[in-house]
């Protein structure tokens, strides 16, 4: 049987190496994507944060920004605008001149991605590249060790929702959302009219006027928790009646919800998406912060009457996160 002469001889083929490394890397991170229902390529993903991070660039400054050549960022556009992630529009003939920007769509992804790729992402290549030590090629062959043992999607996936997964609302579980949060609110505070109403009409208050219900599922355990997104005018949304059973605590059933709840909420075109609690609540606040929601006068004012416990308004803002 042949040798792996690419590792063997890895001065005279480190490029190859290298380029090797990284397609096995790239090809997992797609099923990560794939799993948070994204047809994003991880070679398409610097020139979308790029745009996500500075706007509407031309494709000169892409290039100059992402330090590619000209005809590499017009292809990778050029794909992107097909599949309605970013627009084009050429102010010059010159094809350097032409605007590329982010689509709604484009925009939608983004946010999906940075809430369920990205951080399960660097944090499996954190925790597989922490420890390293030796050389740089004694490094390269850690790495190829850890993925053959254990590939990239797999640690990533395993980072956050590790036997979990999300469930949608049906009648049949309208029971499971009354009694999780009738659990967790009485069991801080008291349970007010404005909660009986929605607990006990979930989809005549929730899901009929254009919100949704989401749950996560934990293996061995059932349905551990639920979240709503509430329409509360145009493109609106409060995020309630969010609760995690104790049986699940530890297994970052929390996260995994509130992640996917907010991305739902992009996918129904929520512009404001906010959120009403109590400082009681701190573990719920430091993982709300941690998400991107920031505390909002504002919010407080329109919306905190609406329950007596009410003394914390936050309003959703990604680039807190």
């Amino acid at each position: 049987m042949a040798g792996d002469l690419v590792s063997e001889r890895s001065f005279l083929f480190l490029g190859s190496r290298l380029k090797r490394l990284a397609e096995r890397m790239q090809s997992e991170v797609v099923r990560v994507a794939e799993h948070a229902g994204l047809a994003i390529q991880p070679s398409q993903y610097p020139l979308l944060a790029t745009l996500d991070q500075y706007g509407p660039m031309t494709i000169g400054e892409l290039t100059q920004a992402m330090e590619l050549s000209q005809p590499s960022v017009t292809r990778s556009a050029s794909r992107l605008a097909e599949m309605g992630l970013v627009e084009m529009s050429r102010v010059h003939r010159d094809q350097r001149h032409k605007t590329v920007s982010l689509t709604q769509a484009g925009q939608a992804a983004m946010a999906r991605s940075k809430l369920l790729v990205w951080p399960q992402i660097e944090a499996a290549v954190e925790q597989m590249i922490g420890g390293l030590s030796g050389s740089f090629l004694d490094q390269i062959a850690a790495v190829e060790d850890q993925l053959a043992r254990k590939p990239l999607d797999q640690r990533a996936l395993s980072i956050l929702g590790a036997g979990l997964r999300v469930r949608e609302f049906s009648d049949d579980l309208a029971g499971a959302f009354h009694d999780i949060n009738a659990q967790w609110i009485s069991s801080m505070y008291q349970l007010e009219q404005a909660d009986l109403d929605v607990l006990n009409q979930p989809r005549a208050r929730i899901v009929d006027p254009g919100g949704a219900i989401l749950f996560v599922e934990a293996e061995g355990l059932g349905l551990v928790g639920t979240c709503a997104l509430q329409k509360t005018g145009d493109r609106q949304f409060e995020l309630t009646k969010m609760g995690v059973l104790e049986a699940a605590r530890g297994r970052k059933a929390g996260e995994f919800l509130l992640r996917a709840t907010i991305a739902r909420a992009h996918d129904m075109g929520a512009e404001r998406l906010y959120l009403l609690s109590n400082k009681k609540s701190a573990a719920a606040i430091h993982l709300y912060e941690k998400l991107g929601f920031t505390h909002d006068e504002v919010i407080m004012r329109e919306f905190g009457a609406r329950y007596a416990r009410c003394d914390v308004a936050m309003l959703y803002r990604p680039a807190a996160a």
